[in-house]
């Protein structure tokens, strides 16, 4: 039998108005993959009263989502696209980098994808 590991691992730091969110993401995300994450995502982001949101998302072991999940990840997306920034992506796929264009369509700040991790942590922190 093969065991299949999957998971978020989720940071979250604020400064005032910058919220800095930070997440490493295994395998396949499921649906309770999200039934925990948004209520700490959303938690932070109404405790702000104008968030400015930049992200760093380690996509490099990161395999997709089952269908629900990818539902509650637009939701996610579309409900506090106006609040990030920049969205900084690290990943080693070419399908992970479509998808980082795709999704730069529906946030309001800019998002753009990395396969160097220092590369994209000295974008995320540049004005």
């Amino acid at each position: 039998m093969e065991i299949l590991t999957h998971g978020l691992l989720v940071g979250i730091q604020r400064f005032n108005q910058e919220v800095f969110i930070t997440i490493k993401a295994t395998g396949k995300l499921t649906h309770e993959d999200y039934e925990t994450i948004t209520p700490l995502i959303e938690n932070t982001l109404s405790s702000v009263e104008h968030p400015n949101v930049k992200m760093f998302f380690d996509g490099s072991e990161f395999d997709g989502w089952d269908l629900r999940a990818a539902w509650d990840d637009l939701k996610l997306g579309l409900k506090h696209n106006k609040e990030f920034s920049k969205i900084a992506i690290l990943g080693n796929s070419r399908w992970l980098e479509l998808g980082t264009k795709v999704s730069a369509w529906f946030v309001s700040g800019e998002a753009k994808y990395f396969t160097d991790k220092e590369q994209a942590l000295t974008w995320l922190e540049g004005k």
